[in-house]
């Protein structure tokens, strides 16, 4: 029996590969769908120190601030490529009643936060607060109405807050509470999670009751709404075809939710962030890839109910889920990420970018401090993760033209399983330019890779990124310099419309082509 190892290095591990030949062909001339910019989302929910102490630490902070949000987080994110970030939640949103969280902060009434460590929330952080975040960050808000715990009047009037320039009491109360024009939000979910934590519901009750509330949520002025209806967990496709057949699609709701997260073993062992073996590693990028599957039966669902593809398929929650860190709150979620996590990026990026005429949004779960996080903050301290780096290499796809990719990959193979070596997407920019993305999933192997731009005479490398580090469980973290990171990358040739890539074992790999 083979020895297995922990990749800090105990023992040894032998693994068998196959030989096919790894290829890569663009189809150039075949781009016809966008990949939205808000594919690239994000999360933020009123969970652990994610909204507090992660975006938020109150205008008398000490850490530098602008009107109480984080500099340092703003700043990292815009470099990133922030194009909207989720609120307030999560499970926390269908117990968030908004009008506790707007007014003067000093008499807001707390609440107790019982989906997430019982801590007590004083709502110094509300709409007002989080449509001035989405400003300076420049991203698109996308704000979860209360559907399990509220009212459709508390909707109905949130919608009005937010964006009716009509005279009303709605509006009055907005420009008493210091705005006076209104915001204009176009993104609402109608409810979070409801056959769970939003209600324990079932999927032909959420059906009415969506219908319900989506009647008294109203457009104002010129801004019309899109309207997200709570969708399925994973491979529910019972809740997915109630939706389409009974929720009214294209009218009532104009995207739909999935939720599904990685878990490397189970909801009760979800697995290490940091320590773990390759068995782990190869079980974690297996079921990763499930969500190819999960993509596939949901859209053919949605097909068959919206043939004119009215709904959005909206990923509103992934990413992968682990045991928190020792010693912190188990009901804060806070873990570290590793090179591990940057391959769980890429993966499902490619897989987003691949249904682009389907998926119009997803958020990954979630910005600061909690699960998948892009950056983790200690004080005044900051880390840019290796889930972050991914963001911001794949901000080259941002509303770009898909280009459909025929590949030919090696296999991966552990202990008689295995999974395709190779993941990729492609698109082409406005300014004409191509860019490729490839990661190389085997720990252990570099791969080579021959890469054929098919409709083009010629290609020439204008430059390339690569995310890769010494051990697949290295990670960024406070006080030491980063080990997970973007660098330059050229170990391409090329040869008329082809070029060949060398790609290290476990990296990622942006190549810029014209």
């Amino acid at each position: 029996m083979e020895l297995k190892k922990l990749f800090s290095g105990v023992f040894i591990l032998s693994v068998l590969f196959s030989s096919a030949q790894n290829k890569i062909v663009v189809n150039t001339d075949l781009g016809k769908e966008k990949i939205s910019r808000h594919i690239y989302g994000h999360f933020s929910e009123h969970l652990g120190r994610c909204i507090y102490g992660g975006f938020w630490v109150g205008e008398d902070s000490e850490i530098s601030n602008s009107q109480g949000i984080r500099n340092d987080v703003v700043d990292a994110l815009r470099e990133m490529g922030i194009p909207n970030l989720r609120w307030p939640g999560g499970c926390f949103a269908d117990e968030y009643h908004w009008m506790d969280g707007i007014g003067p902060r000093d008499q807001r009434p707390t609440m107790i936060n019982t989906h997430w460590g019982g801590v007590t929330e004083d709502n110094s952080f509300g709409t007002h607060e989080f449509m001035e975040l989405c400003n300076q960050l420049d991203a698109e808000p996308v704000i979860c109405g209360n559907l399990g715990s509220g009212t459709v009047q508390e909707m109905s009037q949130w919608v009005e807050y937010l964006n009716s320039d009509n005279i009303s009491p709605m509006t009055d109360l907005r420009k008493a509470n210091g705005r006076e024009e209104p915001w204009g939000v176009k993104y609402w979910g109608v409810g979070n999670e409801n056959w769970g934590c939003g209600g324990s519901m079932t999927a032909e009750y959420y059906a009415n009751e969506m219908r319900r509330y989506s009647t008294y949520t109203k457009n104002y002025s010129d801004n019309r709404l899109y309207k997200i209806a709570c969708g399925p967990s994973d491979s529910d496709y019972h809740w997915m075809e109630t939706l389409m057949k009974n929720g009214n699609p294209g009218r009532s709701f104009q995207g739909i939710s999935l939720h599904y997260y990685t878990i490397t073993h189970n909801w009760s062992k979800k697995g290490s962030a940091t320590q773990f073996t390759e068995d782990e590693y190869f079980q974690t990028m297996s079921k990763t890839l499930f969500m190819d599957e999960l993509l596939r039966n949901h859209i053919n669902i949605m097909d068959r109910y919206d043939p004119q593809n009215r709904v959005g398929l909206i990923v509103d929650e992934w990413g992968i889920w682990h045991d928190v860190e020792p010693g912190t709150n188990p009901g804060f979620l806070y873990q570290q990420n590793t090179l591990r996590d940057a391959m769980v990026a890429a993966v499902n990026l490619d897989l987003f970018n691949k249904y682009c005429h389907r998926v119009k949004m997803a958020n990954i779960a979630q910005t600061v401090n909690v699960l998948q996080a892009m950056i983790l903050t200690q004080e005044a301290e900051l880390v840019k993760t290796p889930t972050f780096y991914v963001f911001k290499m794949y901000k080259a796809h941002h509303d770009a033209t898909m280009l459909p990719t025929d590949l030919v990959s090696e296999n991966y193979e552990l202990d008689g399983k295995s999974i395709p070596a190779i993941s990729t997407s492609a698109s082409k920019s406005d300014d004409g330019k191509i860019h490729l993305t490839i990661s190389n999933l085997n720990p252990n192997k570099a791969v080579n890779i021959s890469c054929e731009l098919r409709g083009l005479s010629k290609v020439a490398f204008e430059k390339g990124e690569i995310i890769t580090a010494e051990k697949v469980n290295a990670y960024n973290d406070f006080g030491k310099a980063e080990e997970v990171t973007a660098k330059s990358f050229s170990d391409v040739t090329v040869n008329g419309n082809s070029l060949t890539v060398n790609l290290p074992s476990k990296s990622i790999v942006l190549l810029e082509l014209n």
